[in-house]
């Protein structure tokens, strides 16, 4: 929800300062003052430069000469179907708001979130790296083909010498004319990428005009080498003008060798050549941090690109099957030489093409680079690239992506890294489809882009087209770029990263969970897939860290909510206190590493609060059906923050994240004999109210003495043996009603046995007491429970106690329901049963300790394991709410000394039978 801070408030013509913001969301360095390019020069030049590349001049005859015209255009139309698909989802995100420097990477990591974005920023960069370094070489060996010392071209000057040294001086003396343009900023680099579109645009005009005005003629090729090391016979190519029978013989496929590489050569391995040379189409999106309007900038100039590209792939692929034979396409790619009016205007054209996309695809790096860097995702390894100019050009970027070109011309040849670049250009491509789909699908009511010709199935068909293409490029390369993207993406997600950017995740999640919630239909619950839902009402989670954990424990997958209730009245308040505690008490959730949801509310009781959050928390299906409590006695709180080392805070106050500390967001646990915030009459109160309200009561008491091992995420089942305790009947009424079989006893049941699923608890072993009376015969209870038990899969000790074993008082009388609880009879008598039930149960728990004293801590566990929880009815509160006080003396009483305590009641069937 916007806000006093919300970021839409920037978004104006003049800031407070009288300083001009620009509504394109840049500012600073690289702001508006840098904003200079116009469409034509900041995206048409350099994204038809880029998808024109080498391919335009040097392979044209290769794909024609082995697939044929027909397939050829097939070819054609399907890769520029894919990036059409590309291209769409490009406008949609690039219409939808300010797009700042970074192109690609800024629009795949404002949507997908840094892990994703970062990961596959910085595989662009490399791509671009590569993709620099592949252009100079490639530019090297264009130049060696017709000037080098060892030419085998028979027009060819042969005046400079070569090798693996030389080619490397030449990369980088051309490196170094690259970088010296893009060093000197996006104006310099637009003026020579507009010098040089204008050479490669007159090359391809006298190439055109050839295809008209030069008449038929003979072309003899190169020998190629035998297969024994011998020559073979020399061979003529033909250019015929324009002419049916040519036209009709290219229209076939004609697959053959590769004179390159020796290759056999498929409709595949020819489409990845065809499809390597068009994957251009986000050169003008790199420059976005230098365009004056790149949200109209970019979807127009890559659309007009696109076309205009497309149109003279199509003419020149028409023009070479009308007019040239198949031995001529086959055996020499570069035939346009030999039929231009002007042969060394066609190598001005291929080397014109080769340096505009080495410059490309470094300045594309360098702004990536820059916006990576800016976002400080990979830390000081980066930081030298956040160094900009007065006018806002980033030469340290510059300067460190010329670095890494020189790194990789050191590799010379380039083959193999060629098919690598390709798909991870695909990899940005489909983030750029995944990013515009994914924001469709969220149904975001903020995206809603001027850009209109797109839909979710154009997004889905890209996605899919760029993953078919990547792999069938380059199974190995496509299957280690989503590896090394998988690594990156984990490497970014434990750094961590900037949560202001707004993930598209959180709205799908959002859209999904709306949608399925409103299936979840109330109406057609049923007992067999019952789970507890719960809802711990917390006061200071300082002192409540362990029961929060124990509840995080004892929810089985379920719903479960923190609450708190802050007391005050928002008639004599300015403002709302609550809604600023919910980061304190998310980043609560996070530290305790439960998985709970938080719900806080305001009230001038807390009882009055807890029948709030009781009606109002959870939606739809997914509501607490169950309250939970800390008890209510005397002891004072402790402050787990200070021993849990989840909590543990560094000298200066601050979490070892570096995030500030829980305890400066959290007030000290409360003084002993300091007042209190709920009085013991509001106490019982707050657990009859849950009781009408058809919500099962848990009250927890002591479970700060459960030790850690036990509240772990971890697997308990290295830790020494230990009992869980169960007594399934009310101990202030044992023998006045159904006992273990009602409800009631059977929730207990229940959540013992869900604990018990827990790993912590897995080496736990379940005990189950029946209470007798002295003259009731042994063994039929039991078998009884053991039959139940049997039925509900439960596994468990089952021990028969009499009464008044290790406690010493008689059988107590027949009572009715409540007699005690209701003071129908003494309170003296009353007293007496809770003490008599409080000794038979740490009676029971200083056996399992080998007989020694009472209490869980009591022994040392030698003569068996240790009773670590003890869980026990809970009686429901009196009717008169002046026994209110008596009735909470008793739960004392009975659980005094115990240790870790669950009183349980519960008022809802939660066990089944049937499959």
């Amino acid at each position: 929800m916007a806000s006093e801070n919300s970021p839409l408030l920037a978004y104006r013509l003049l800031g407070d300062e009288g300083v001009a913001f620009s509504a394109n969301g840049a500012g600073g360095p690289g702001g508006a003052s840098a904003r200079k390019l116009s469409t034509f020069l900041g995206v048409v030049v350099p994204t038809v430069l880029s998808m024109f590349s080498i391919v335009v001049f040097l392979r044209i005859g290769f794909v024609v000469g082995h697939a044929g015209l027909l397939q050829a255009l097939a070819m054609l139309l399907v890769a520029y179907f894919i990036l059409a698909l590309t291209v769409l989802s490009v406008c949609a995100i690039a219409t939808n708001g300010a797009v700042r420097g970074g192109g690609a990477y800024f629009m795949i990591s404002r949507t997908l979130g840094p892990e994703v974005g970062g990961s596959i920023g910085l595989m662009f960069y490399l791509a671009n790296v590569c993709g620099c370094a592949v252009s100079l070489l490639g530019l090297v060996e264009a130049v060696l083909d017709v000037f080098g010392a060892d030419s085998m071209r028979p027009s060819g000057l042969q005046v400079l010498p070569q090798g693996y040294g030389w080619s490397l001086l030449y990369g980088s003396l051309l490196l170094g004319l690259v970088g010296g343009v893009c060093t000197l900023g996006a104006g310099l680099y637009a003026r020579a990428s507009f010098l040089t579109f204008l050479l490669v645009s007159g090359s391809l005009a006298s190439v055109l005009v050839s295809f008209v005005a030069v008449g038929p003629r003979s072309i003899p090729l190169t020998p190629r080498p035998g297969p024994n090391g011998s020559s073979l016979p020399p061979q003529v190519g033909h250019f015929t003008g324009f002419n049916s029978s040519t036209l009709k013989a290219n229209l076939g496929a004609g697959y053959a060798k590769d004179y390159t590489t020796g290759a056999m050569m498929t409709f595949a391995s020819v489409f990845a050549v065809l499809f390597n040379g068009c994957t251009g189409i986000m050169a003008g999106a790199n420059m976005s941090g230098e365009l004056k309007d790149p949200s109209r900038a970019i979807p127009l100039g890559t659309i007009v690109a696109v076309t205009y590209t497309f149109f003279i792939y199509t003419l020149l692929f028409f023009l070479s099957g009308f007019t040239c034979d198949r031995t001529l396409l086959q055996e020499d790619y570069g035939f346009f030489r030999a039929i231009s009016l002007w042969p060394p205007l066609v190598l001005v054209g291929i080397y014109a093409t080769s340096l505009s996309a080495s410059m490309s695809s470094l300045i594309g790096a360098s702004r990536i680079l820059h916006a990576l860097a800016q976002d400080d995702l990979f830390g000081v390894i980066l930081a030298p690239a956040k160094v900009v100019s007065r006018t806002g050009n980033p030469w340290g970027a510059v300067l460190y992506s010329w670095g890494l070109v020189q790194l990789v011309l050191l590799a010379g040849k380039l083959n193999t890294l060629a098919a690598v670049v390709t798909v991870f250009y695909l990899v940005a491509y489909a983030a750029v489809d995944l990013s515009c789909l994914s924001l469709e699908w969220a149904s975001a009511p903020n995206f809603r882009p001027t850009f209109s010709l797109f839909s979710w199935h154009t997004c889905l068909l890209g996605v899919a087209s760029c993953l078919l293409m990547m792999f069938l490029i380059s199974p190995g390369a496509a299957g280690g770029s989503l590896l090394l993207m998988g690594l990156l993406s984990a490497l970014l997600t434990a750094r961590g990263g900037p949560s202001s950017w707004g993930y598209v995740s959180q709205a799908l999640l959002f859209h999904q969970v709306r949608k399925y919630l409103l299936r979840l239909d109330v109406r057609k619950d049923h007992v067999k897939f019952w789970r507890p839902q719960l809802l711990l009402l917390v006061g200071n989670p300082r002192g409540a860290l362990p029961l929060l954990r124990l509840a995080n424990q004892l929810k089985k997958g379920g719903l479960y909510v923190l609450g708190h209730v802050t007391l005050g009245d928002l008639d004599c308040l300015p403002s709302d206190p609550v809604q600023p505690q919910y980061g304190a008490w998310l980043s609560l959730v996070d530290r305790a590493q439960v998985k709970a949801f938080v719900d806080l509310t305001l009230s001038p009781s807390v009882r009055q609060g807890a029948q709030h959050l009781l009606r109002i928390s959870g939606l739809g299906g997914m509501k607490p059906n169950t309250l939970v409590l800390g008890f209510y006695d005397d002891a004072a709180p402790q402050d787990h923050f200070l021993t849990d080392p989840a909590f543990s805070e560094a000298a200066d106050g601050t979490l070892e994240g570096g995030s500030p500390a829980l305890s400066t967001l959290f007030p000290p646990p409360r003084a002993p004999g300091s007042p209190r915030a709920l009085s013991p009459q509001d106490y019982v109160a707050t657990v009859a109210d849950a009781l009408k309200m058809n919500k099962n009561v848990v009250l927890a008491r002591a479970c700060g003495a459960l030790p850690p091992e036990r509240l772990s995420r971890g697997s308990g089942g290295t830790s020494q043996p230990h009992h869980v305790d169960v007594w399934p009947l009310n101990l202030l009424r044992p023998r006045g009603g159904p006992g273990y079989v009602d409800v009631c006893g059977l929730f207990l049941l229940q959540m013992a046995t869900i604990l018990g699923m827990v790993p912590a608890w897995h080496s736990a072993r379940l005990r189950i007491f029946l209470c007798l009376g002295p003259r009731e015969a042994p063994g039929a209870a039991e078998g009884r429970l053991r039959a139940l038990l049997s039925q509900l899969r439960i596994r468990a000790e089952v021990q028969e106690v009499v009464w008044g074993e290790g406690a010493g008082s008689g059988e107590p009388e027949e009572e009715e329901e409540g007699d005690f609880v209701n003071g129908r009879r003494g309170d003296a008598e009353a007293e007496a049963l809770a003490c008599s039930a409080n000794a038979l149960v740490r009676a029971q728990q200083g056996r399992s300790q080998g007989g020694g004293p009472g209490g869980p801590e009591g022994g040392d566990g030698e003569g068996g394991p240790a009773t670590a929880l003890t869980f026990l009815y809970l009686p429901r509160p009196p009717a008169d709410p002046a026994r209110y006080p008596r009735y909470l003396a008793l739960l004392e009483t009975l659980t005094r000394d115990l240790g870790p305590t669950l009183l349980i009641h519960g008022v809802t069937p939660v066990t089944c039978t049937d499959l």
